[in-house]
């Protein structure tokens, strides 16, 4: 039998959602006690039992709300001359459910140890990013010059790609040293399930970055997901002041707001 514990561990480090219901409160009769626990996925599955068909449908509805708003809920439940049809039994009492969302810790990678990087990361850390800076200039990524970071990885891009667990809850951002060195990684990072690409540069840079990976049969659909320049428009000048543009434009998309993924 899975464990609801385990399978919470599980979703929070592939980069899903999901919701955990618990009951927090019974007065008279019920079909299950205080604390008794539901894990609902993402695909609507469950795990667990807090009492009939029909509150658990109810719950996975409110499960589902909960997900995407990102907030908990407590549910009230009025049982009195409720039939609970898997039991057979008619109950009489009243119950509290409390459903919370399981999330996974956003995780920014950041390509490119640079003098932006190094602003970005704090700042990123700030508010809550698991942080990894990835360069192929060992000088450029490591903990001493990254202390915030959570991981500093030092070789060629083609030979981290593998390495890097990238998930719906991954954010890139390519500030590296070349433009050769951003096509690299941008062409890796589109395939990817990252919620969030951002390329830093010109518009004719990034204009030529496309038309390069596209020429390699790239779908442009592929590459309408990222944003470049990157950044909101804030006019930031310092490597700190474009830190805060980046990760102002990646807070928005965290929070669920649709941001535009190329500037006009």
């Amino acid at each position: 039998m899975e464990d609801i514990f385990e399978e919470t561990a599980r979703i929070k480090r592939e980069g899903e959602k999901a919701a955990l219901a618990t009951i927090i409160s019974v007065k008279g009769s019920a079909p299950r006690e205080e604390g008794a626990k539901m894990l609902i996925r993402e695909d609507g599955t469950f795990l667990g039992s807090i009492g009939g068909a029909s509150i658990e449908a109810e719950v996975c509805h409110e499960a589902t709300r909960v997900m995407s708003e990102e907030k908990a809920k407590l549910l009230h439940f009025d049982l009195t001359g409720r039939e609970i049809a898997e039991e057979g039994m008619i109950c009489g009492g009243v119950m509290d459910v409390f459903v919370e969302p399981i999330l996974p810790q956003p995780t920014l990678y950041i390509f490119g140890g640079g003098h932006i990087s190094f602003s970005l990361a704090k700042i990123a850390k700030m508010v809550g990013f698991r942080v990894v800076v990835i360069d192929d200039r060992s000088e450029f990524a490591n903990p001493k010059r990254f202390p915030e970071a959570d991981e500093t990885l030092a070789d060629d891009f083609q030979v981290v790609f593998p390495k890097l667990k990238i998930n719906k809850s991954s954010y890139i951002v390519i500030v590296t040293r070349g433009h050769l060195s951003d096509e690299t990684v941008l062409e890796w990072a589109v395939r990817t399930d990252a919620k969030y690409i951002g390329l830093i540069g010109s518009k004719k840079k990034v204009s030529t970055l496309f038309l390069n990976l596209q020429s390699r049969s790239t779908p442009t659909e592929v590459l309408e997901r990222v944003h470049a320049p990157i950044g909101l428009d804030i006019y930031a000048e310092t490597p700190e002041e474009i830190g805060v543009s980046i990760l102002g434009e990646i807070i928005k998309v965290r929070r669920g707001y649709k941001a535009l993924a190329t500037k006009s």
